[in-house]
């Protein structure tokens, strides 16, 4: 079956990726064109990067970075789900990305986003490193207001009109996904 990882892209203290996440997969799991697992990258416990190699090189010494190469090398495509800090997505989520290269290569990603703006600046910066991985990503994406979409800047809350969002989010990174598979399986 074609797998879909939802990766929680935060680790802060009071994180609302966590919540978003869920939202995603609660109704990603309604659909029956894939199988859609949540990646919490705090579960992983990566540290700033640590890997003598670079990971173009696909020597991985750590145990940590091989459990984490394992597990996203078992998806067909990916959704981030990411808050916008300071212009730009979360330094936990690029650190994670940072570690693999191989892993991620041939396959599409979609993108939640959250913050101020929507989230759209953290998307923007990572559109350009999925270009650099070699990951194709989707041109439909959700974009969440602190200020509208979640009760007192805590509670998530989303607005109805983004399952729209997300259905046509997820229609695009599970066609585009399916499209790159032949690419690896070479």
């Amino acid at each position: 079956m074609f797998k879909v990882a939802i990766i929680v892209g935060s680790t802060r203290p009071g994180r609302k990726a966590e919540a978003v996440a869920r939202w995603v997969l609660e109704l990603a799991k309604k659909r029956t064109d894939a199988g859609f697992e949540l990646v919490d990258i705090q579960d992983f416990n990566l540290p700033l990067l640590d890997e003598p190699v670079p990971p173009s090189m696909g020597q991985y010494m750590k145990p940590h970075t091989k459990a984490w190469a394992a597990k996203i090398d078992s998806f067909d495509a990916y959704v981030f789900v990411t808050p916008e800090y300071n212009h730009g997505t979360s330094g936990a989520l690029k650190n994670a990305i940072d570690y693999l290269y191989r892993e991620w290569n041939n396959k599409a990603a979609g993108f939640v986003s959250y913050g101020s703006a929507g989230g759209t600046r953290a998307v923007e910066q990572l559109r350009l490193v999925m270009g650099e991985l070699q990951v194709a990503d989707v041109r439909a994406q959700v974009m969440l207001s602190l200020r509208t979409d979640f009760e007192n800047y805590t509670t998530f809350t989303p607005a109805p009109h983004h399952e729209k969002s997300l259905q046509s989010m997820l229609d695009q990174v599970i066609a585009w996904g399916g499209a790159l598979k032949p690419l690896r399986q070479k």
